[in-house]
């Protein structure tokens, strides 16, 4: 049985007098991707920055890698080994692609050699070519899939355990939400596992493991992810649809 890379446990959370998450438990494995699902407003990057050590809980633990991090600040963390690609990627849009890059990596300098820095620039360029192509273009020029891209391939320049991934795909066309989606589920073959939050739900749980679901800041549901993409109330409340009425949708189509 793999490791548990992170955990939260019976954590509280919230801004002022505001509660947010109540009594959340959960946990990532190595080698997993884990999927986040709830409406808007129910918690989820809460629970990311509490993670992240962005927001310090009120109540409960966060555990990385074996050790207590609760209340850590997010820099220690990160040369812990967790790396949190926000929403709305938050680049720094006047420095290069390739200056975001190494800013990335930005706790390895001093402790290991710029050779090793150096390819993992290259392992980004490979993981996203459109990069490559653009390395010394500003960070604000580019478009918002590449932006994207450039906020995933800085995240893993600290090379983490696991990355906390904000909506990866929002405001993406399909076809570059398909390719960073490709990435996402081959990290934890590199050593890296994932916990995303994605509005796209069936695309996360594509290529997730397990997947939570948060209501109202409580976990209501954790189950493996193929018995979450065939809930019917998944279907309703994350997916646009009702399972049954779109099997009646395709049923019907078959007959035109």
């Amino acid at each position: 049985m793999p490791g548990t890379v992170l955990r939260l446990d019976a954590i509280d959370a919230g801004y002022g007098a505001l509660g947010v998450l109540h009594e959340i438990d959960l946990s990532v494995g190595e080698g997993e991707v884990v999927a986040l699902i709830g409406a808007n407003g129910a918690g989820k990057s809460t629970l990311l920055s509490v993670a992240s050590g962005l927001i310090r809980p009120r109540a409960g633990r966060v555990w990385l890698r074996g050790s207590d991090v609760t209340g850590w600040p997010a820099e220690r963390l990160v040369r812990r080994g967790l790396a949190h690609v926000p929403e709305r990627r938050r680049l720094f849009a006047t420095m290069t692609v390739l200056e975001n890059l190494l800013l990335g990596a930005h706790a390895r300098f001093g402790h290991e050699p710029r050779a090793a820095i150096d390819i993992d620039v290259e392992r980004a360029f490979t993981m996203f070519p459109h990069l490559a192509r653009r390395a010394r273009q500003l960070a604000g020029s580019l478009s918002g899939g590449e932006q994207q891209m450039l906020a995933i391939a800085r995240g893993l320049m600290s090379r983490p355990a696991i990355l906390l991934l904000d909506e990866p795909s929002l405001g993406l066309a399909p076809l570059v939400a398909r390719e960073i989606f490709k990435v996402v589920g081959a990290l934890p073959e590199q050593g890296c596992a994932v916990l995303i939050v994605e509005q796209n739900v069936r695309a996360a749980l594509a290529v997730a493991s397990r997947g939570y679901v948060i209501e109202l800041g409580r976990i209501s549901k954790h189950t493996s992810a193929a018995a979450l993409i065939d809930d019917p109330e998944v279907h309703q409340a994350y997916m646009g649809v009702r399972r049954e009425a779109r099997l009646a949708v395709g049923a019907g189509r078959a007959h035109l």
